[in-house]
């Protein structure tokens, strides 16, 4: 089956390892529109190589310059943007690979346009999960994970029932820092962005290497995976595995683990999601397990690393706490990327803005929207000084 496909963040890592995948499997996927940021070189880049019929990026003077380049090309920009590259009426299948919640109106769209949604964007599950299943139960859509985290566990569960899921286990490979938990009061005292974007096992944007240094990508797909496989939070563990080689497991009732394992890399899991429920040939490296040195495993310093903590306190309250808890960690690593606050603040800037909030349900998307804005403003406030 050809599936004829809207990838909305063409430019970032996943979006460029997305094209990867279709160009190297041309019969059986095809690019129809492409949404960029504001990589423009690379978006110009993108569209004579793949041929889109509808392009959006960020700004509206990019989509002029494009406008321009490509005539017979549709070109938009912003919010609306995204609306139009997942609106083709030969578009079937979408990814989702922009950081952030920008794309939460894109997918909602998409839903109820009963399209496949290939996500790697935690951050609208973990904004908006309760409110996109209460859609995905009307609609004929699939939500299928790109996360090499979520794809392992939705590859471990294969046909089985979720009545006999005891617990999952996600791995995480712990960034640059898990070593320093128990290393002295103040294990990041001094940490630059440098040492923070320094990631051990992937190459990432710079926003989710910077949650992969907190874990707070960890907590996100805690609560990802809350909604996606619809757990209890007692059903989910996180485990440090640095190697990244076990993707995540799924316990059974009857204590069998399976373990979904591959070397490290993305267009392995977006492969799967395209192809789903078939497997595709894959000319990745493979895995020798002769080679492999060994394969270590270490229980996460909630204390240190309190966005864990934090995500189990997310799944007690439900309604929008994960949306508070996202937009104020979106605030604070982008103040801590422009070096306006220290690696140990984002901890600190969570928190305090996190157990102050007082939550609410989720009835629409404007209740979502509603809740990052407030959330950022209050954030945006606080490291301002506004601390009361």
């Amino acid at each position: 089956m050809m599936r004829n496909i809207a990838l909305l963040g063409s430019t970032g890592s996943i979006g460029r390892n997305t094209l990867e995948v279709i160009s190297q499997n041309p019969d059986r996927f095809k690019l129809i529109s492409l949404a960029a940021g504001e990589n423009l070189d690379l978006a110009v880049e993108q569209i004579r190589n793949f041929s889109p019929e509808v392009v959006s990026v960020k700004r509206k003077k990019d989509a002029e310059i494009l406008q321009g380049q490509f005539p017979g090309l549709r070109v938009y920009y912003g919010p609306g943007g995204l609306l139009e590259a997942v609106s083709h009426k030969d578009v079937d299948t979408m990814v989702s690979a922009i950081d952030g919640t920008t794309a939460l109106e894109a997918t909602f769209a998409s839903i109820k346009k009963g399209r496949r949604i290939c996500l790697a964007n935690k951050e609208t599950l973990v904004a908006a999960g309760e409110l996109i299943n209460r859609q995905l139960q009307e609609s004929d859509a699939e939500l299928i994970p790109i996360d090499s985290e979520q794809s392992a566990i939705f590859q471990a569960i294969g046909h089985n029932s979720k009545s006999y899921i005891k617990r999952i286990i996600l791995t995480a490979s712990g960034g640059p820092f898990f070593k320093n938990a128990g290393n002295g009061a103040d294990p990041f005292a001094g940490v630059a962005v440098k040492e923070a974007l320094a990631h051990p096992t992937w190459s990432m944007g710079t926003k989710v290497t910077i949650d992969s240094a907190t874990l707070m990508n960890k907590a996100l797909e805690m609560i990802e995976a809350f909604h996606l496989f619809q757990l209890k939070k007692e059903q989910i563990d996180v485990v440090i595995h640095p190697q990244s080689i076990i993707h995540s497991m799924v316990e059974f009732i009857d204590s069998s683990i399976i373990a979904q394992m591959s070397l490290p890399d993305m267009r392995l899991p977006i492969l799967y999601s395209l192809s789903f429920p078939e497997r595709v040939p894959f000319n990745g490296r493979p895995l020798n397990f002769a080679q492999l040195q060994k394969l270590e495993f270490f229980a996460v310093d909630t204390g240190i690393f309190t966005p864990i903590r934090m995500a189990y306190d997310v799944l007690k309250e439900g309604k929008n706490a994960g949306a508070v808890l996202n937009a104020a960690n979106e605030v604070a690593v982008e103040y801590f990327l422009k070096e306006k606050i220290s690696f140990k603040d984002i901890f600190k800037v969570v928190e305090d803005i996190f157990y102050r909030e007082h939550f609410y349900p989720l009835n629409s998307l404007e209740d979502i929207d509603e809740t990052i804005e407030n959330t950022k403003n209050k954030t945006i406030a606080y490291l301002n000084g506004d601390n009361k």
